[in-house]
């Protein structure tokens, strides 16, 4: 066996545990891929210094975390390795009933700090300004019905490229998400216009069985990456100040909606997250719009120029 083959027990858990993620997570192709990335790379570290997953203890993972500073790896990356390995061992413990009884050599073993970015999103003037669409090509209105849509019901790109027809019903729309735990979403009545307009067209752009609401050239269902591609053109071409990308609509939709109604419950059942504290980073996002507006109102916001303080 070469310096970098992994052996059959290395691979295994791994192989084991992406099959899990995949078919009772349903996890996206692209998590699956940074999972697996993660935990070959761990275990081509291990290997040398122990025979299989279940002999490695917590002083070679606190080893790998020092292993991977020196690396200069930025502490973001370094905390999802350690997470990776940390759920393959959960993984193992619970799936496994012969590993039932075995301890989690990464619980406990934390990576360097890091400031975590607030998500950006675009205000209430610069989603107008791309929403603002004059053209009236079929491309166009499936493009501004795409992101109507999103902004108006906090979609994920992968959510957004699966609606299919029967999905969108009575201002309503019906969505699959992580985990394949569906949700149902208000839809608004600028996106209902959109998607009036576009679905108009639609019929001579995709093929009869076709289930998909929004489809290419190709006739087909539209994909992750050419909605990104349009996304991208279209906040060019709008003229906005910032770059566009599907997750930016999702992050101003959540903003927008946190502002004006300050129900954090309501807004984390729309995004369909399964932990609040993961919807809670918009709280720091909406202080940020009020300290701004503090600070442009608020007389004793700021110190005079003749302040002797």
């Amino acid at each position: 066996m070469s310096a970098t083959e992994l052996s059959e027990a290395w691979l295994a858990p791994i192989d084991d545990f992406m099959a899990y993620l995949k078919h009772e997570r349903q996890y996206s192709p692209h998590t699956l891929t940074q999972y697996s990335t993660q935990l070959r790379q761990a275990a081509h570290y291990f290997q040398p210094y122990s025979p299989h997953w279940l002999q490695v203890s917590a002083e070679q993972i606190r080893r790998y975390s020092m292993h991977l500073r020196a690396k200069q790896y930025n502490p973001r990356t370094i905390n999802l390795k350690l997470s990776c390995i940390r759920s393959l061992y959960k993984f193992l413990k619970v799936k496994h009933i012969q590993h039932a009884t075995i301890a989690n050599p990464g619980e406990g073993i934390k990576g360097p700090k890091f400031q975590r970015p607030l998500p950006k999103n675009l205000d209430v003037d610069q989603m107008g300004q791309l929403l603002n669409i004059q053209e009236d090509d079929a491309l166009a209105l499936r493009d501004k019905a795409m992101m109507e849509l999103m902004y108006s019901s906090g979609l994920r790109i992968s959510e957004l490229v699966n609606v299919n027809i029967g999905d969108i019903r009575e201002g309503e729309i019906r969505v699959m998400g992580k985990g394949n735990k569906e949700r149902v979403i208000p839809v608004g009545n600028k996106a209902l216009d959109a998607l009036s307009q576009w679905l108009i067209i639609r019929e001579q752009m995709a093929l009869p069985e076709e289930q998909a609401v929004f489809v290419s050239k190709r006739k087909q269902r539209i994909s992750i990456r050419h909605v990104r591609e349009r996304m991208k053109e279209w906040g060019i071409k709008q003229g906005v100040s910032t770059p566009i990308h599907p997750h930016k609509l999702r992050h101003s939709f959540a903003s927008h909606l946190l502002e004006s109604s300050g129900d954090l419950r309501a807004v984390q059942e729309m995004l369909g997250h399964t932990s609040l504290s993961a919807t809670q980073v918009y709280t720091h996002v909406d202080f940020q719009h009020l300290a701004k507006v503090y600070d442009q109102a608020h007389p004793r916001s700021k110190k005079q120029n003749n302040d002797p303080n």
